[in-house]
């Protein structure tokens, strides 16, 4: 099922989503499973699996020089999907990225999608890779999250990259793609971010997920906004709990965002990460009801592989 039939579905009751990243190489998948479970009882209709783009690794020869060589460190992505959709009987969404995938690699994927009965995608640019001081797309690839918008609604249409196929059994992905609250961080103002989200919008995407925020103000002010502009999809707020000191650090560094005052204030008094722990939980908590309140479509929790910070939040939300 789509998300958005999930959405119309639920007759305005707000739904529970989360994400989880594939475990690196070598890796059980029962620990991802373990994760999983806890969150289970709180009925997601769906659940997202993020991709991860490549990366230069540097592997000692022989002779002692350095070979260096292109690597992924969490593959899987699609296989975790069609093992949660297996075992968990709950609908899942894998990333696709425009970096370090050619339009080729995209279709196979997105076709493999379709065999496998997957029909939700969420459509991302992805980051530089790490060596990169800014995005350099693909060579033969998509620059761009529209770009990699309008393919797949191509492929909806039964176009593919070098033929039309005349066939019932066309792909009907519901494409998700990201807004960003605060701007995204190569944007030059909030309006031109939000131009480029409708641009997503008017080439085929059918709902969008926010980049993690922490004062709400700023996801309202982001939808009344988007709203202006004339984007009238679902737009699900995303939500990642504090968890450690350092995220008072890390987080505004990557993301280019905000926190408020009382809670870098809050983290600051804390002794220890149990205490900093704890404080993510309870102001994630107050957000998640405030937004609830407010009639969102769905609470979308960013879990980074761990979910017991998750389960204590939505026990007290749902």
């Amino acid at each position: 099922m789509k998300v958005t039939q999930h959405i119309e579905g639920a007759k305005g009751e707000t739904l529970f989503s989360f994400e989880i990243i594939p475990p690196q190489k070598g890796k059980s998948i029962q620990d991802l499973y373990d994760n999983i479970d806890p969150l289970m009882e709180f009925k997601p209709p769906f659940i997202d699996v993020t991709t991860s783009r490549e990366e230069f690794i540097y592997v000692k020869k022989d002779n002692g020089l350095l070979d260096k060589k292109l690597t992924r460190m969490r593959p899987g992505t699609l296989g975790i999907c069609a093992s949660i959709k297996h075992k968990y009987d709950v609908d899942t969404i894998p990333h696709v990225l425009c970096g370090g995938f050619t339009k080729e690699e995209t279709e196979y994927l997105l076709v493999d999608c379709h065999y496998l009965g997957i029909n939700n995608v969420m459509a991302l640019r992805g980051d530089a890779m790490k060596e990169e001081q800014s995005f350099k797309a693909q060579y033969g690839g998509n620059n761009y999250a529209v770009d990699l918008v309008k393919q797949i609604d191509q492929l909806n249409q039964g176009k593919y990259l070098h033929d039309v196929m005349h066939t019932d059994n066309k792909s009907d992905f519901c494409i998700g793609v990201a807004g960003y609250p605060e701007k995204h961080l190569e944007s030059p103002s909030l309006l031109s971010d939000l131009k480029r989200l409708k641009e997503k919008v008017d080439a085929g995407a059918d709902y969008v997920v926010t980049q993690m925020f922490f004062d709400n103000a700023k996801y309202f002010q982001f939808v009344a906004k988007a709203r202006e502009m004339g984007i009238m999809v679902p737009i699900i707020p995303g939500i990642k709990p504090l968890a450690v000191q350092r995220h008072l650090q890390i987080l505004p560094q990557i993301f280019r965002i905000d926190l408020p005052e009382d809670l870098i204030q809050a983290v600051e008094e804390c002794k220890d990460n149990a205490g900093i722990r704890q404080v993510g939980i309870e102001w994630a908590i107050q957000q998640s009801l405030e937004l609830k309140a407010a009639g969102v479509p769905v609470l979308h929790y960013y879990s980074m592989g761990k979910s017991e910070n998750i389960r204590q939040i939505a026990s007290q939300v749902f």
